[in-house]
């Protein structure tokens, strides 16, 4: 691992983007935080490219100018050029699909309107991550939990250093994990970071009509977010804080602000799909995710019981994300998830039974099935949640789409 690859490449490519970037990373929320600053400037009149990761329904969702994600031909154009251009030098699938989101919004749409600004989220960690390669005007990490732990490290101070990697010397580097790891800290001190901390630096304080930014004499009144879940809040006030910060050089107005943030949506979390029966999919696949899931089930009212349709990858903490939601859910319907990384469902149901001895459990071959017989097993007060994966959760949407097709 390393960003020596990537920067060869880059330069071959006459990659030198002339926009400020925004480089987000952070063990969850990530995903939210690249929405919101997405949001936030589009509602402010910019052109806004941003590059996430993984997609749910197709790879399009990755690279997207202006909230609409890339064309095929456009993608297929920013591929070739990557390929043309890396001779013999190898590179992952990450790395490919990095460059060539950056050639996109250097190259394509430097002919029609150059970009005023572009997003991107960290695939894995931050540090050797192939978005890493490329010089961000601020840096955001937000919460820190155990995931990717071989890759990473097996704790919260490994992982601390990973993603402050991101964080460059005399630049703006906001976290919002509440109680960032001290390593995290130490890098930010050691190259001269000007390292931003939530409740420390900038302040999230619930209101009867929404919640409170502020920082220094800086105060705002925002709306509801359009994203569920009370930890949404600490996201929002890490974008709210970089824009803030870029506002000499991209001006907004707090009612720009407010809109977006009202507006939001981020496909997979805390997402309803359907109605009669209620589905709602989220792709909490780690135990801080699958806390916040169950903080969304238990503020949200449902009459009837919570038919839980699950899948999780077996390199994932299996036990740390049933634990977090098992007293929440009244039935399970396991699956596999396609991915050659599938837990055995004998292994999770091995697992959920170990934690509750009062919810059935039933196994599946895929998710499909998993999400019929819940739909046919669900009543109308009833609601299904579909969690574990981003796999599990795109198999969802999928299956219900095309059941809506035939």
């Amino acid at each position: 691992m390393g960003l020596d690859r990537v920067c060869a490449v880059a330069d071959k490519l006459q990659l030198n983007p002339k926009f400020p970037i925004i480089t987000v990373a952070g063990t969850n929320g990530k995903g939210s935080v690249c929405a919101m600053l997405s949001q936030i400037y589009v509602q402010s009149g910019y052109r806004v490219g941003c590059y996430t990761s993984p997609h749910l329904n197709c790879y399009n969702e990755r690279v997207s100018v202006n909230l609409q994600p890339i064309s095929d031909d456009d993608l297929c154009t920013a591929f070739a050029a990557v390929e043309a251009a890396r001779g013999d030098v190898s590179l992952t699938y990450f790395e490919m699909g990095t460059l060539a989101a950056m050639w996109h919004f250097c190259h394509k749409n430097l002919a029609i309107c150059s970009l005023d600004i572009v997003i991107l989220e960290v695939g894995l960690g931050g540090r050797l991550d192939a978005v890493n390669g490329f010089e961000p005007t601020c840096s955001i990490v937000t919460a820190i939990d155990l995931d990717h732990t071989e890759y990473l490290g097996e704790t919260r101070e490994k992982i601390g250093f990973e993603k402050s990697g991101v964080f460059r010397a005399n630049k703006l580097a906001i976290c919002g994990d509440e109680n960032p790891p001290q390593s995290l800290l130490d890098y930010a001190s050691k190259i001269g970071a000007n390292l931003q901390l939530i409740n420390r630096d900038f302040q999230v304080k619930k209101t009867v009509q929404g919640w409170q930014y502020s920082a220094h004499e800086v105060q705002l009144q925002l709306p509801n977010l359009g994203l569920a879940g009370d930890f949404q809040r600490n996201n929002a006030a890490c974008a709210v804080h970089a824009v803030q910060y870029l506002n000499q050089i991209l001006p907004t107005l707090h009612t720009n602000i407010h809109t977006a943030l009202r507006v939001v949506k981020l496909k997979g979390r805390f997402q309803q799909i359907h109605t009669s029966p209620q589905i709602i999919v989220d792709v909490a696949h780690n135990p801080q995710a699958a806390k916040s899931l169950a903080q969304n089930l238990q503020s949200t009212a449902c009459a009837g019981k919570t038919l839980a349709v699950f899948g999780m990858l077996a390199d994932k903490d299996i036990e740390g994300v049933i634990c977090a939601v098992s007293s929440d859910i009244d039935a399970w319907f396991v699956a596999n998830v396609h991915s050659p990384r599938s837990a055995k469902v004998s292994e999770l149901q091995k697992i959920i039974l170990k934690h509750t001895k009062k919810s059935p459990v039933q196994l599946f071959v895929e998710v499909s099935a998993a999400l019929d017989s819940a739909c046919k097993n669900a009543s109308k007060n009833d609601r299904i949640i579909v969690f574990g994966s981003f796999y599990t959760v795109a198999d969802a949407i999928a299956s219900r789409f095309n059941s809506l097709r035939d």
